[in-house]
């Protein structure tokens, strides 16, 4: 057995690009998802280290002192952070050129002969779902044996060994949450619309929603939802329980879509209640009232769900399978049900115009969830929706994120510009949070709770921080 590193490596400060975040990029507030990606491989090989140095203030220096002792290094990257990964690669790799260095995450998984041809320094890239790729890489297994790999052969070609089969045995799959324990600091890990310290996870992977624009079922997960029994959940809660015991205030199951099997999703909020946990989830925007009720009976605090758009064109375009007037009713279900509903907007989708963007931010208005976040649309390579920027000249020639690690728009439209995709952003975020039924609400929260209250008012400087960076990066273009 090799001694094995997983690493989600150091970037810009405060990004969170790596093994658990579905946007790459500087949130407007300090945001860290936990490192799942990696995490899963990691509970299969027994005395790995898993180190996710963006949530816990790693430097390179850092990690070098970490990884000399490793012989196997298996890092996660994103198409944003690539360049910054392999510069951490390329570091480990001169203090130590025996280290075999990997590499994993979608980007490579949807480029790895470019990704291999590109940077020599790397050994390897794993490709689709990865897990039992890494594990076999860590028993020493021959790279040509091993499914699911591009690899450098002796001579410096590249290789590529057959597909890997997704993994259907989810009750197979080990806990993460020894690793966690092991090796992350749970006081980190910070969300803005879930309770601090939380604990986030998978149950299963792939979603069977075709959206052109979501970056895991594309190219890792799949599009057919594999997940674990509801008793393998249960047993694996209790263990949470055990481990954290009250000093977790909230779980939240990260599945692509947890409710899309609705049966599954009540037997396992069965368990929450029976541990007395509280919990949210993803969910989409058509989820029925009697499922909500009894969901929410059963410990669900919080639903995450992507609206994307007010405009029913740009979501029929980008294959959402919801209906403007469905999310209007599941809103309304939510609010009587008392469930809050944090919502997930993006601007700058195929279709998107001034017009389409003021629609948008009034539907947020009216349907008025707890809280929101805007993302411009991202258009990663492997997504349907690269695919048609491509084709159609859509690229601004900008990177996805700038040099500190914020988002900036890489499409652009003929009657939209991508300076003006950023600038609905702003907008939208000061017209929904400037109104008296979203500051009352906040308030009360920071009342009731002291810690709230520290925790908005950081939430705020931060913002007004971004908005700043925001400014800067506009007047020096």
């Amino acid at each position: 057995m090799k001694k094995t590193l997983f690493l989600n490596p150091p970037s810009f400060d405060g990004f969170d690009g790596g093994a658990g975040a579905r946007y790459q990029a500087k949130r407007e507030i300090t945001s860290f998802w936990y490192p799942t990606w990696l995490a899963q491989p990691a509970a299969l090989v027994p005395g790995s280290k898993l180190v996710d140095a963006p949530a816990h203030y790693q430097t390179v220096e850092d990690v070098l002192k970490i990884a000399k002792d490793y012989e196997l290094v298996i890092m996660h990257t994103s198409t944003p952070s690539l360049p910054n990964d392999v510069k951490c690669a390329e570091a480990i790799k001169t203090q130590n050129p025996e280290t075999q260095i990997g590499f994993v995450g979608a980007h490579v998984a949807v480029l790895p002969e470019q990704t291999l041809k590109d940077n020599p320094i790397i050994d390897f890239v794993c490709r689709n779902e990865f897990d039992y790729t890494c594990k076999e890489l860590s028993e020493g297994k021959p790279f040509a044996e091993i499914k699911g790999l591009s690899y450098h052969d002796r001579q410096g070609n590249i290789q590529q060994t057959p597909e890997r089969e997704l993994i259907h045995d989810w009750d197979a799959m080990p806990s993460v949450f020894p690793v966690y324990a092991e090796h992350l600091d749970i006081r980190n890990y910070l969300i803005g619309y879930l309770l601090n310290p939380y604990i986030s996870l998978y149950t299963g992977r792939g979603c069977p929603a075709k959206c052109t624009f979501c970056l895991w079922p594309q190219t890792i997960g799949g599009h057919q939802y594999r997940a674990k029994s509801p008793e393998a959940v249960g047993r694996e809660m209790a263990e949470a329980k055990a481990i954290w015991g009250s000093s977790v205030r909230e779980y939240f199951f990260d599945d692509d879509t947890f409710t899309i099997d609705k049966k599954r999703a009540i037997a396992i909020s069965e368990h929450l209640k029976r541990l007395k946990l509280t919990w949210s989830c993803n969910a989409r925007g058509n989820l029925d009232y009697d499922t909500l009720k009894e969901l929410k009976n059963n410990g669900l605090r919080l639903l995450l769900v992507g609206f994307e758009s007010g405009n029913q064109q740009i979501l029929d375009g980008v294959k959402k399978g919801i209906k403007l007037e469905v999310a209007r009713k599941f809103m309304e279900n939510c609010h009587k049900l008392g469930i809050k509903v944090h919502g997930a907007f993006i601007l700058g989708l195929p279709n998107e115009s001034r017009e389409t963007i003021e629609e948008t931010i009034r539907f947020a208005c009216e349907v008025n969830p707890h809280t929101i976040q805007v993302s411009i649309a991202s258009p990663y390579p492997g997504t349907e929706l690269y695919s048609q920027a491509e084709a159609n000249g859509w690229f601004t020639g900008d990177s996805l994120v700038a040099n500190s690690g914020i988002q900036m728009s890489a499409l652009q439209y003929p009657n939209l510009s991508g300076s003006e995709i950023e600038d609905g952003v702003e907008q939208m975020y000061r017209r929904f949070y400037f109104r008296p039924k979203s500051i009352i609400p906040i308030v009360g929260e920071m009342l009731a709770d002291p810690q709230m209250l520290v925790r908005r008012l950081r939430e705020g400087k931060e913002f007004l921080s971004y908005l700043r960076e925001r400014h800067q990066r506009a007047a020096s273009h």
